[in-house]
């Protein structure tokens, strides 16, 4: 069994507290404690350490390298008890120490990112597990019961879900692949002579497939995977439009002049794994996802 600490939180509080004063007056004076009180709890520490934690240089007291190394790592001691009680007090109120998240990756990153950047400033002492999922991953993540919120293009059954967005998808290509070259309206039988890039699904089962596939294909498990393929000239593939904007901005990327199915369509869904039993925690990230989008992709009136 390991001893006790020698030193108190509060002992340690008072020698960080005359640290970032400048000295025992301007810290008694933040902590309405007397001056002796703060100087004997410090030599207190000094003596249960061993150590040497001020010198004196003139008429002030400065901290020697010992004493450099106590602060920072009693700083941490401090703000780690702190963050402590705060998780404490979350799990007393009900809030729940990690939310997991099942998103399907046709969600646009950075809006999915600003808002767990928003839920991470509220609440820091809160976990975050995200899995950026392809087609059915979504939809086995919600029924095998390993998140407590979903993003998906599609409402598995014994599920509810809101449409909170939709995604525009297009088919591109490089702009000297050779399908860019024909001059024309391009059909299927035009698409079925080159490589479909193709981002795997992420369920076991691979229950649903992405609309018309090639037989000639080349089926990766990341988005940025595929979409460096196709600047590549490696293929063409149907992507989400905010998705590869940049590569479309840059002419590394053009769209493909399909004569049917040039674009298509998918609506995003909210979704709970069971609304009722949801924690006060995931009711705040699925309210912040919503007003992202709101915010930041209002729809058309």
């Amino acid at each position: 069994m390991t001893s006790p600490p020698k030193i108190s939180l509060e002992q340690w509080r008072t020698f960080i507290a005359v640290v970032e004063a400048g000295g025992y007056a301007q810290a008694a004076a933040t902590l309405y404690k007397s001056q002796s009180t703060l100087t004997y709890a410090v030599q207190k520490l000094e003596r249960l350490l061993g150590v040497k934690a001020f010198e004196i240089q003139g008429r002030k007291a400065v901290l020697t390298s010992a004493g450099q190394v106590l602060y920072r790592r009693g700083k941490i001691l401090i703000e780690e008890a702190m963050r402590l009680e705060r998780a404490a007090a979350s799990l007393a109120s009900g809030w729940e120490a990690e939310i997991r998240l099942a998103v399907e990756i046709i969600f646009p990153t950075w809006l999915l990112l600003d808002c767990l950047a928003r839920f991470a400033t509220e609440h820091p002492e809160t976990r975050i597990e995200l899995i950026e999922s392809v087609l059915s991953g979504t939809d086995e993540a919600l029924l095998e019961g390993r998140v407590d919120l979903a993003i998906g293009s599609w409402i598995p059954p014994g599920f509810i879900g809101d449409p909170i967005m939709p995604v525009r998808f297009i088919a591109v290509a490089r702009p000297d692949h050779p399908l860019h070259q024909l001059g024309r309206p391009l059909t299927l039988e035009d698409l079925s002579q080159h490589r479909h890039l193709v981002i795997r699904d992420t369920s076991r089962d691979r229950s649903r497939t992405p609309g018309w596939l090639n037989e000639r294909r080349l089926t990766v498990s990341h988005k940025s995977t595929s979409i460096r393929a196709a600047c590549m000239g490696l293929g063409y593939a149907w992507y989400p439009e905010d998705m590869i904007r940049r590569e479309l901005e840059a002419g590394e990327l053009q769209a493909l002049p399909l004569r049917e199915g040039a674009e298509r369509w998918a609506t995003l869904y909210l979704m709970f794994a069971d609304r009722d039993a949801s924690g006060p925690g995931t009711l705040r990230m699925a309210e912040l996802i919503r007003a992202g989008i709101a915010e930041q992709c209002p729809r058309p009136n």
